[in-house]
């Protein structure tokens, strides 16, 4: 049977995604607290090595596994070097954390990933598509990206973070939750009206007079796709404002996860099987040429005129 037929409804895997600050964990602890009080099953994954406390339960931590201070010292690296090392390192025993879930799954109903805020984990390290391609192919897996929407006020601040998720979308291709958290300091319309209204961001870029403004004003127009089609909530995380939109959010993304991700795997799994049947047809040509080369100048050789010839 093709296992990619057979990637079942649930558990969906949540993995949060964002900068340092923007409150993952704060809303991964009130996810688990929400969900818990609705008699859902939680299994929850910590992959930032270098936390100190984690308010939630924790089913898998990357801390029991990996030593994030030795492996600064190991490696004479700085704090982010060492995130990044740790996470390289856990990605290579990411099959075992597999087997872990597997066992559980049955019996699931959410898995929630907390992440680090060194989101270049997820740009352009092989770790972060590492562990996001192997939950993707066994379980419907969504990436949230969670945005501290006080620090998106400044329009060039929030069309920073809008290119970050913007290369993870692409990157990672998965259904993707834009999760504009602690609106209970600031609410996120105006957010909105940004992502949907190209006039109004440039308005307000317009009144900015760096090189960086006038860059972002050139980007705006080409983001308008992107922003077409992304979901995003307001969430807070200290209060639980949004969670209902989220949830919401959750059950279509999982929906198109199966309607839209899972046969772009397929396709793509065709493509790369095109391609190497490409190669190996190209190699027997190639190997065939060679030999019928190789067999039409095997006649001449016992005569030895090449060789006389030179030598006269």
């Amino acid at each position: 049977a093709d296992p990619l037929k057979m990637i079942p409804k649930s558990p969906i895997v949540v993995v949060m995604i964002g900068m340092a600050g923007s409150g993952k964990s704060t809303w991964m602890h009130r996810l688990v607290i929400r969900l818990q009080s609705m008699k859902k099953r939680v299994y929850t994954i910590n992959l930032d090595p270098a936390v100190r406390n984690v308010a939630y339960p924790v089913n898998v931590d990357i801390r029991d596994t990996v030593n994030y201070k030795e492996v600064m010292k190991h490696f004479g690296l700085g704090p982010n070097g060492g995130i990044m090392t740790s996470l390289n390192l856990f990605a290579t025993k990411f099959d075992q954390v597999l087997a872990l879930i597997d066992k559980r799954a049955p019996d699931l109903d959410f898995i929630l990933v907390d992440t680090p805020g060194q989101i270049e984990v997820f740009n352009w390290s092989a770790s972060g598509q590492i562990v996001l391609d192997a939950l993707a192919v066994s379980y419907p897996t969504i990436v949230t990206y969670v945005v501290d929407t006080a620090r998106c006020a400044k329009p060039v601040t929030f069309m920073s973070n809008m290119l970050y998720a913007c290369s993870i979308l692409y990157k990672t291709k998965l259904p993707f939750i834009i999760a504009f958290n602690k609106v209970d300091v600031m609410g996120h319309s105006f957010l909105v009206e940004w992502m949907e209204d190209f006039e109004k961001i440039g308005l307000a870029l317009s009144r900015e007079s760096s090189y960086v403004a006038s860059l972002a004003r050139s980007m705006s127009l080409a983001m308008e796709e992107f922003y077409r089609n992304i979901r995003s909530v307001g969430v807070s995380a200290v209060t639980g404002q949004g969670c209902d939109d989220f949830e919401r959010a959750l059950v279509e993304a999982a929906e198109e996860f199966h309607k839209v991700y899972v046969p772009f795997l397929m396709e793509m799994r065709r493509d790369i099987e095109e391609k190497r049947q490409r190669a190996i047809d190209e190699q027997v040509k190639a190997f065939d040429r060679a030999r019928a080369a190789g067999q039409a100048k095997r006649p001449r050789e016992p005569g030895g005129d090449e060789m006389d010839g030179l030598e006269a």
